[in-house]
């Protein structure tokens, strides 16, 4: 009989609980970005915490990146496979590694803590970042020239790196020696770790206020409730089988296309995402494992639906995932795979979006402009290593029915969750001056909800040193349009020795060795929703008078025109 069956739960009290355990993980955030070293945490946010219960089943991910804990279920289990019998209170541990220990890519190392009320397991909580260097062929985790996941930096299956309360000396050395910036690095994962000793700290006293049954059981019944939820959720969509994919023009190596192809199945309240017919894993770092591909699945399902569903794992029970060994979706060893958080999952994401939007047109979700920046390694001029990513190049978000596309925001699957930094605040961390940072002119996808415009980014990397080159949508428009609504402008990256301003060539995906150079980037845009001519004629001349559309641009496509002063409409009906 199940556990549960027996208690009789009170909504509210299953409400309270709920907001408890999503305060908890936003606690354990707010401690990791004020006491973590590294901007890419105290100004990025290129983290997350979770909780889950004793099965390894997460119950909470207020705090934190979809990418990054839509799959650390994963992560946990295999902690719960390899420690079974071996977890002690006070114990902590840490995983990287996608294909033995549930990652999801390997820079992501992900520090887990059990939780204990006397002598029962009760949970766990965990803090999953992307950490600044993990040794590999090239400086900041991102090594453009790899063709196998040894040449992309440590691997890490499930080890225990604090045993009983005591810190195992030999274990944190490793970790240091293998990091190019093991002065952050020790910062970072002693922000990680006591960011989880308050999570576990604060799991607990939630748990004792039930005792550790009726605790146990209400937590089964948050996973409950959030399956009941997306299965209702499902059924009012309609039943069918609707196609889609998003094709990608490189290997990182050469120009060919890589299909992500779903085809996505809805019956009742349950749902299929089948990925039959995806390409075959590349020779570059774009592969997915198979936990990245469940976390790219649930970011694009859970983002289409109502955002009151709770971001629990028990919203996923109802949700087939079928991806092929040995593609792009589920590569096999040692296919390399350190790009994957962001490209194949915004390509999965996108196929996914295509096809849930023919089953309900309303919800349909336009894509982002995929990125085109890419990030500066070198040493600071007081010394050490420094990893820029230069995040002011981003691309503008898609649209959605009611909400034009963010004009810049980091990669689409992070939702907005991760940040991008204040320019001075930047200039003071690193060698570098940006001298443009402005959004572009008739660049969204035009639409009765305008796609977001990207910016153009102009900057001068001071110091000569390594340049990641990750140049995914420089060569075609990639942010699509639905309902009618237009591509966003591809974008564009261009290098200038900083001494003589000449130009030279940078590939689309790539490990350079630079001088001092300056940087000029067009970030991609994204794509619009319903036909231009819907839009709202004073939303059109907004956008004229900041300059995000031109006075052309609003006649020719949203058939508006605009005073010669940009202060009034001049008509609309005899162009529309």
């Amino acid at each position: 009989m199940n556990s549960t069956t027996a208690i009789q739960f009170d909504p509210v009290q299953l409400a309270i609980l709920q907001r408890q355990l999503d305060h908890i993980s936003l606690q354990m955030g707010a401690i990791m970005i004020r006491t973590a070293r590294s901007p890419i945490f105290s100004q990025s946010h290129d983290f997350s915490c979770f909780l889950s219960n004793a099965n390894g089943e997460t119950v909470a991910q207020a705090d934190g990146l979809p990418i990054h804990s839509g799959s650390g279920g994963f992560a946990v289990r295999a902690l719960l496979r390899d420690f079974k019998g071996r977890i002690d209170d006070e114990d902590v541990f840490i995983l990287s590694d996608p294909y033995t220990a549930g990652g999801n890519h390997l820079p992501d190392w992900t520090v887990v803590r059990p939780v204990f009320v006397g002598d029962a397991l009760v949970g766990f909580c965990t803090n999953r970042a992307h950490q600044s260097d993990i040794g590999g062929g090239a400086a900041g985790t991102y090594n453009a020239a790899a063709t196998e996941i040894f040449h992309e930096g440590i691997r890490l299956p499930v080890l225990k790196l604090v045993e009983k309360g005591n810190l195992r000396d030999d274990l944190w050395r490793l970790l240091l020696l293998n990091s190019r910036c093991p002065d952050l690095m020790e910062g970072d994962l002693g922000a990680m770790i006591g960011s989880t000793r308050i999570g576990a700290t604060r799991m607990a006293e939630v748990i004792t206020q039930f005792g550790v049954h009726e605790g146990n059981a209400y937590l089964t019944a948050l996973l409950d409730y959030g399956e009941r939820r997306m299965r209702q959720a499902i059924s009012e969509l309609p039943d069918g089988t609707w196609s889609a994919m998003d094709v990608s023009d490189n290997d990182c190596f050469e120009s060919v296309d890589v299909e992500t192809r779903v085809k996505v199945t809805i019956g009742g309240d349950t749902i299929t995402f089948d990925f039959t017919g995806t390409s075959p894993q590349i020779k570059g770092f774009k592969n997915s494992g198979i936990a990245n591909t469940h976390s790219s699945v649930y970011c694009a399902l859970s983002s289409f639906l109502d955002p009151a569903i709770p971001r629990n794992e028990g919203v996923y029970r109802c949700v087939r995932i079928i991806a092929p060994e040995g593609t792009t979706v589920n590569c096999l060893p040692p296919a390399p795979m350190t790009m994957n958080t962001v490209f194949p999952a915004i390509d999965i994401m996108n196929a996914c979006w295509g096809a849930l939007g023919q089953a309900d047109p309303d919800r349909a979700c336009a894509s982002w402009g995929k990125s085109v920046y890419g990030i500066s390694a070198g040493t600071k001029p007081t010394g050490g290593v420094f990893v820029l990513y230069h995040w002011h190049g981003s691309s503008g978000g898609g649209a959605l029915k009611g909400r034009d596309g963010f004009p810049t925001s980091s990669h689409q699957m992070t939702l907005g969750g991760m940040f991008i930094p204040n320019v001075e605040t930047y200039e003071q961390s690193y060698p570098l001056r940006v001298h443009k940072y402005q959004m572009r002119t008739d660049t969204g996808g035009a639409g009765q909800f305008r796609g977001g415009t990207g910016v153009d980014y102009v900057a001068d990397i001071l110091v000569g040193g390594e340049h990641l080159l990750r140049g995914e949508g420089s060569r075609k428009p990639t942010g699509t349009g639905t309902n009618g609504g237009g591509w966003g402008a591809k974008g564009s990256m261009r290098t200038f020795d900083l001494a003589t301003g000449e130009e030279f060539h940078s590939p689309q995906y790539g490990v350079q060795q630079v001088k001092p150079f300056k940087l000029v980037i067009e970030a991609s845009a994204g794509g619009g929703w319903g036909h231009p001519h819907q839009r709202d004629p004073q939303a059109v001349l907004r956008d004229v008078r900041d300059e995000l559309v031109s006075p052309e641009q609003a006649a020719q496509v949203y058939g508006v025109e605009i005073s010669s002063d940009r202060k009034s409409i001049l008509s609309t009906a005899a162009r529309r």
